[in-house]
């Protein structure tokens, strides 16, 4: 593990598949390979992608009458503007991707990043992989960001006071022992400041988007408020002003290499299911916005309470937009709150020992936009039994 216990480290994808002669490939890693592929051309793909957006734009100002276009003397130095930020958020991608061929030891990256022919087999990129991109740029203001500390506050905070609570010092006689597994750990910044506080703690992640940007942050930072990017300037409705879609984001607001040297932390690629098997190996279990990612919820909580200890804790927190409902070629069940709870109770026997019913929190919002979601979350504690 490299970088002092911070790279992706294990899980699907870390397979080499630079050499496929010497093998025949399965088709579940054949769809590996073609996915990972994919985010990354979608990675590079940002730019033109953007630019086929904005000259949409252009276009429509053309159909404006002379007199409307003199109503807006700065509109074509705004569409400028917006075209430099496009190249800003491009090279900040780029770097993200360009750690690929350390990350997964995939000894044909480099060359494919620097323009190596597209795999005969991969899918073109469509406007979903691109709301994919546009998402992991947001995150980061979530996750690494002054601006997103209000919504830390909101649901990584009070995870954070229980885990202080339920695991005290000196109570405990070393937070190395208390071993906190986060799955859904998007861009790490929760398990990273659970790690902080000197708990040995890992995450998950099976989104390739996230896991590339969250292995940049976590390991090729240099150091504080060292990025700016812009992202909000794909969105063009519900602007208080032009400046509001340009505005920039600094990032990270802390360094994430100004950790002790025996920080012991990491991050485990794959789906949360197939990568967690074992039982009872879990003090503590974090889900924050992660259990409407199922396609079974009741899956997510049978493995949940078999990877805990006897004893040990499940702390949610998030609502229940389910992500597969009504997507098509996909399965989905869509519980409602109270049968999540009386299974995780009465089916799998945990107690639970807290409950807020209505916990408000954004998630990814652009705070001077004229238009935010605000979800009214579920913050539960839940204790296996002895």
């Amino acid at each position: 593990m490299a970088d002092g216990g911070r790279n992706v480290e294990e899980g699907r994808t870390t397979r080499d598949f630079s050499d496929e002669e010497s093998r025949q490939e399965t088709d579940d890693e054949k769809l590996e390979r073609q996915y990972f592929w994919k985010v990354i051309e979608a990675f590079l793909y940002y730019k033109e992608y953007s630019l086929r957006k904005l000259q949409r734009t252009k276009e429509n100002y053309t159909f404006l009458p002379r007199r409307h276009k003199e109503m807006l003397p700065n509109f074509k130095d705004h569409l400028k503007k917006i075209e430099q930020c496009i190249e800003e958020n491009q090279k900040f991608l780029f770097k993200i991707v360009s750690e690929t061929n350390e990350m997964f030891e995939n000894r044909d990256s480099t060359t494919r990043i620097r323009g190596a022919p597209n795999d005969p087999a991969s899918q073109p990129i469509c406007g979903f992989d691109m709301d994919k991109v546009t998402t992991t740029m947001k995150q980061f203001v979530r996750d690494w960001s002054d601006e997103g500390k209000s919504e830390r506050d909101a649901c990584y905070k009070p995870i954070i006071d229980e885990i202080l609570r339920l695991f005290p010092m000196p109570e405990c006689s070393s937070r190395k022992d208390i071993s906190i597994l986060v799955p859904g750990a998007g861009l790490a910044r929760l398990m990273f400041d659970i790690a902080k506080l000197g708990y040995t703690c890992q995450g998950n992640e099976w989104s390739l988007y996230m896991l590339f940007a969250s292995h940049f942050i976590l390991n090729r930072a240099p150091g504080k408020y060292h990025t700016t990017i812009y992202p909000y300037i794909h969105q063009t409705c519900n602007n208080r002003s032009a400046s509001d879609q340009v505005r920039a984001v600094v990032i990270p607001d802390v360094d994430p290499t100004d950790v002790p040297d025996d920080l012991n932390f990491s991050m485990a690629a794959g789906d949360f299911l197939e990568v967690y098997t074992e039982q009872n190996c879990w003090d503590c279990i974090v889900t924050c916005y992660f259990i409407d990612t199922a396609h079974n919820v009741v899956a997510y909580i049978e493995n949940i309470s078999r990877l805990l200890k006897p004893g040990g804790y499940w702390i949610n927190l998030g609502p229940l937009l389910y992500h597969f409902a009504d997507v098509a070629n996909e399965w989905s069940v869509e519980l409602p709150y109270e049968d999540i709870k009386r299974i995780t109770t009465e089916c799998f026997k945990m107690e639970i020992i807290k409950e807020q019913t209505s916990v408000p929190s954004g998630y990814i919002e652009n705070e001077r936009s004229m238009l935010k979601l605000l979800y009214d979350n579920v913050f539960f504690v839940a204790r296996k039994p002895l």
